[in-house]
This record gives C-alpha cells, structure tokens and sequence, in this order.
C-alpha cells in the first residue's frame, strides 16, 4: 500500500523546501517591512513639508486680516474666548 521510501523522500523534500522557505522568509520580511517603512516615512515627511507650506500661506493671510482689521480681529477673539469660558465652566 505505502512505499515508505517515497514517503520519507517526500517528507524529506518538504523539510528542505519548509526550511528553505523560512529562512528566505525571515529575510525577506525584515527586507520587506524596512521598504515598507522607508516608503511610509517617505509619504510622512511630504505630507509634513506639505502641511508647512499650507501653514505658512495660511499664516501669512491671517496675519494680513488680522493688521488690516485689528479692532475687528480683538473683538472677535474676545467673544471667542467669553464663549469657550463659558463652555468648560459648564462641564
């Protein structure tokens, strides 16, 4: 019914190709999260440089509105902290 022969020379095929497949994995996934991780911290920093340069548009119009209307701008940051006081006094 069995040949134990090809039996032990399947198993033994299996265990060089499971051994093989291991060792090439642990490589290979060490080798595959660091691009991985590379390329993650790649999309950080230009999202971050992205971010800054918005920021710094953005300062600058508000600096703008803010030296062109100064009284305007007080009083609304005078509401807006009355508002927020009022907010966590409550909770």
């Amino acid at each position: 019914m069995f040949d134990s022969s090809e039996l032990r020379d399947e198993l033994l095929a299996l265990k060089g190709d499971l051994s093989r497949l291991l060792n090439t994995t642990s490589e290979g996934i060490f080798d595959t999260s660091k691009n991985r991780a590379e390329a993650l911290a790649d999309q950080i920093k230009a999202a971050l440089n992205e971010l800054g340069e918005t920021l710094s548009e953005q300062e600058d119009h508000v600096e703008r509105l803010v030296s062109e209307r100064p009284i305007t701008s007080l009083a609304s940051a005078f509401a807006l902290g009355v508002v927020i006081g009022f907010m966590l006094r409550r909770h």
